[in-house]
């Protein structure tokens, strides 16, 4: 039996740190990481830190070089058992739920097939926006498996909803979708 694929995304929150921890628990339970940063992701996250803890290249942009000439999305998607979103901001959620497709990471959210869990960071104001909010049911509503986010200290020292869920829930969530114990 092959190895089971998680698509890791990876959006531009101060939370994207906690993605390193999510890719080093499932690789830990015989699970292959496959990162996608966006471009404001590399701002909080280097690149070479999933790289370094996947084993595998990081995708960054939408004309990275293609796998055996297909499309990266496309490779991307045929690849994947599972994609999760973590963090996942509240820009994501909104393309995501538009159908808008403008980087690698949203291309291939709207090209896969398989479970996609996001996993939501945010300031507590922006949650519970009333477009967030429109979003969040819209893609519950399409089968995406939101995980948090969890009330705590933010980075605006607020002390709220907004947190990025315990990086042991996500993976949870992950290996429960992929049928791992």
């Amino acid at each position: 039996m092959s190895q089971p694929c998680v698509l890791l995304g990876v959006t531009g929150s101060i939370a994207a740190y906690k993605s390193a921890i999510i890719a080093s628990a499932l690789m830990k339970k015989g699970v292959d990481v496959v990162a996608v940063m966006t471009a404001s992701a590399t701002e909080f996250l280097g690149p070479v830190t999933l790289a370094s803890m996947t084993h595998n290249p990081v995708y960054t942009g939408m004309f990275a070089p293609a796998e055996n000439l297909t499309p990266t999305h496309i490779s991307l998607r045929d690849r994947a058992d599972l994609v999760c979103v973590a963090p996942a901001t509240a820009n994501c959620m909104a393309k995501y739920a538009g159908g808008i497709a403008d980087d690698l990471l949203t291309s291939t959210l709207i090209s896969v097939t398989v479970p996609v869990i996001f996993a939501p960071a945010m300031n507590s104001v922006m949650w519970r926006h009333p477009a967030t909010q429109a979003n969040l049911k819209t893609l519950e509503e399409r089968g995406v498996t939101f995980i948090g986010p969890e009330s705590g200290r933010l980075v605006c020292e607020d002390d709220d909803i907004g947190r990025l869920a315990d990086p042991e829930k996500i993976v949870a969530a992950c290996l429960e979708k992929l049928g791992i114990s």
